[in-house]
């Protein structure tokens, strides 16, 4: 027989020893799926659409007066080409985004007696996508030098109105509204 005395290790250390690797092991797996979650940023692509004022005086003011976030929304990259007067916000858990254009002809719905929203100083249109199958609306601002479109999902409330609003009436005077007559 050995007279070495025997090494007896206590069961809280036994268990830390095993829990550590573990608990290391399990918050890896974590982190990774989190990060799998949250999608990577694509650059938003906008379709052309016929903007004749876009690159003019007033748009490059609207753009400039823009906020870089609008609630839970921050601004988005847009892909090349970028249309000349637009901007886009989306938000980190991605959908659909919302996208103003600046610069773009007077809507062919806006006609004498059409609905009229004032938000914050500024007169807007609403064209409703229900009909062509979209989840979102766009309101044009039509008191201004430009028409202004900005196209929001449905339920995203009232703060991106609000937000542009703000910025157009910083950026450019309210003229008389122009609806074009009623079709005969």
């Amino acid at each position: 027989m050995s007279d070495s005395p025997t090494h007896h290790r206590h069961p809280a250390l036994i268990a830390t020893a095993v829990a550590l690797p573990v608990a290391l092991v399990v918050g890896i797996i974590v982190a990774a799926v989190l990060a799998n979650r949250i999608p990577a940023r694509e650059p938003i692509a906008l379709g052309s659409v016929p903007a004749p004022a876009a690159n003019g005086p007033d748009c490059a003011k609207v753009l400039g007066a823009l906020p870089n976030t609008i609630g839970d929304y921050s601004g988005a990259k847009l892909a090349f080409p970028a249309p000349a007067g637009a901007k886009a916000w989306e938000k980190s858990s991605g959908g659909d985004p919302i996208v103003l254009r600046c610069g773009l002809d007077r809507p062919a719905e806006f006609t004498v007696g059409a609905a009229i929203t004032q938000v914050d100083g500024v007169q807007w249109f609403e064209v409703s996508g229900k009909s062509q199958g979209l989840n979102s609306a766009t309101w044009y601002a039509v008191d201004r030098g430009v028409y202004i479109a900005l196209t929001v999902p449905d339920g995203t409330g009232p703060t991106p109105l609000q937000a542009v609003s703000d910025a157009i009436s910083a950026a450019l005077p309210a003229r008389p509204i122009d609806p074009a007559p009623l079709p005969k």
